[in-house]
């Protein structure tokens, strides 16, 4: 990546981390209680969302797409943190404790956008934001199909190089859309 795209990256990326410490600190960790599909669910709804918006070219809830992609963002990186506690975590887990795994999250999933940038050139800078939100739709459709077969693939990657793709790919339609 440029050094301009690292520092749009970060940029975003602190935004939304800040939403989820204060949506941490307003309502807990009531997000625990959810299974990986309705999270998955989750962001289907605000990735649906945005395409609607996108066809019907109007909308009717006052609530922006830029604040969808925040959601898709970081309920992206809530299902990455799930994928990694262990099934016996509390359901409750204090902020102090997910900001080092928020973190941990995000560098990983920067790091997998870093090696793709160099080999695709940043190509996403040419791409349209409706592309973007139906690729976003087909990987979250890929995790549906995985999860349904109970994670079982034949050749195909898993969960979680799905979701960091989306969690890039939502980072990319912010980067668009503040041009």
């Amino acid at each position: 990546m440029h050094n301009a795209t690292y520092k749009s990256y970060d940029e975003i990326i602190s935004i939304c981390q800040s939403i989820f410490e204060k949506k941490t600190k307003d309502y807990g960790t009531a997000w625990r209680i959810l299974r990986l599909p309705s999270i998955t669910d989750q962001i289907m709804i605000k990735a649906q969302r945005i395409r609607t918006i996108q066809e019907k070219g109007t909308q009717r809830v006052a609530e922006n797409t830029d604040t969808e992609l925040i959601g898709i963002i970081n309920y992206s990186v809530i299902a990455l943190i799930q994928l990694a506690l262990p099934e016996d975590a509390p359901l409750e887990i204090s902020y102090e404790e997910l900001a080092p795994r928020y973190k941990e999250v995000i560098q990983q999933t920067k790091s997998l956008v870093d090696a793709k940038n160099h080999d695709y050139a940043e190509a996403w800078k040419g791409m349209r934001i409706e592309s973007i939100i139906d690729i976003i739709l087909m990987k979250l459709l890929r995790i549906k199909r995985i999860e349904d077969n109970r994670g079982n693939t034949l050749i195909s990657e898993g969960v979680a190089p799905n979701y960091q793709d989306i969690i890039n790919y939502a980072v990319f339609a912010l980067l668009k859309l503040e041009c």
